[in-house]
């Protein structure tokens, strides 16, 4: 981290001038943060992520946090005996895993966040996605690949977006507040869906034409090769994105990604980024910087 205590005055002057055109463009807009990987766990990280909201609020523009939890639901389910098995890279969650997801996302890390961005001068509200049926869910199955040959496999209480119910989060917006919301979809019956946070924060994005949609990760961004560092793409085109995913080129859990920034602009949203939530005060430098930080999807 660069140290501010070296920098001169003409030099805090240029940074501010810098962040100035910035200010304006976004200012009044709505920007949505997919918070996850490292810089939940981080407490400097975790601080930094909390400073970038705040500033962003206080310069205009609208917030919107969607947060995952993958770790700490498993490190939950450890302390009680559960062990976490995950078929195609999505967790089996049987009735108790998604009561237990629900009270970790929802009770725990949601009212945490809350908090912290209360502590700095904001007014945080948390949500569920079955807050007035925010998050309406449908089952997802995962894809499993044996012997040449494509099958899908019920894994519980694992859901996908159906549709998404805006309104309270634009009425929260209205108001001033910074909605925080728990990627839990409610399905026809009521039951409770665990959704990949990735994929509700593309269609919370969407459904509120935002400016941005910002994914925190734990990697520099998309690479064509990852293990060199001269391939990485800074504007990742649409149809690129597609393809690469179809040849192998973006795989893992570099997919969900790409495929919710390719979800957010086909249902509205302006522009996606993938961006190292490693890096302390990565959303400011997106943001307010010409530079820019990530991989661009569009």
């Amino acid at each position: 981290m660069v140290d501010s205590k070296n920098f001169s005055a003409n030099d805090r002057a240029a940074i501010l001038v810098e962040a100035l055109p910035y200010i304006q463009e976004f200012h009044g807009r709505t920007v949505v943060i997919k918070y996850g990987g490292n810089a939940m766990i981080n407490d400097e990280l975790k601080a930094s992520v909390m400073q970038d909201i705040a500033l962003m609020k206080f310069v205009g523009i609208n917030v919107v946090i969607i947060h995952g939890g993958g770790p700490e639901i498993t490190g939950f389910l450890k302390k009680l005996g559960k062990e976490s098995k995950f078929i195609s890279g999505l967790r089996v969650t049987d009735e108790e895993t998604v009561e237990i997801a629900e009270m970790v996302l929802d009770g725990k890390i949601n009212s945490e966040i809350v908090t912290l961005l209360n502590r700095r001068g904001l007014r945080a509200v948390g949500l569920s996605g079955k807050d007035a049926d925010l998050i309406c869910a449908e089952k997802k199955l995962a894809t499993v690949y044996e012997q040449g040959e494509k099958t899908k496999v019920d894994i519980g209480h694992v859901g996908k977006v159906k549709q998404v119910n805006i309104q309270i989060v634009n009425d929260l917006i209205s108001q001033g507040y910074v909605p925080v919301i728990a990627p839990i979809g409610v399905g026809e019956d009521g039951e409770s869906y665990n959704i990949n946070a990735d994929y509700v924060a593309a269609d919370i994005a969407g459904a509120l034409k935002a400016e941005k949609l910002l994914l925190l990760t734990d990697t520099e961004g998309v690479y064509k090769n990852f293990e060199d560092k001269q391939s990485f793409i800074s504007t990742l085109k649409v149809d690129d994105a597609r393809e690469f995913i179809k040849s192998g080129i973006i795989s893992g859990g570099m997919i969900p990604k790409v495929e919710a920034c390719l979800r957010a602009l086909d249902k509205g949203a302006n522009k996606a980024y993938i961006i190292d939530g490693r890096l302390p005060h990565s959303i400011i430098l997106e943001l307010f910087t010409a530079a820019g930080l990530g991989t661009e999807v569009g």
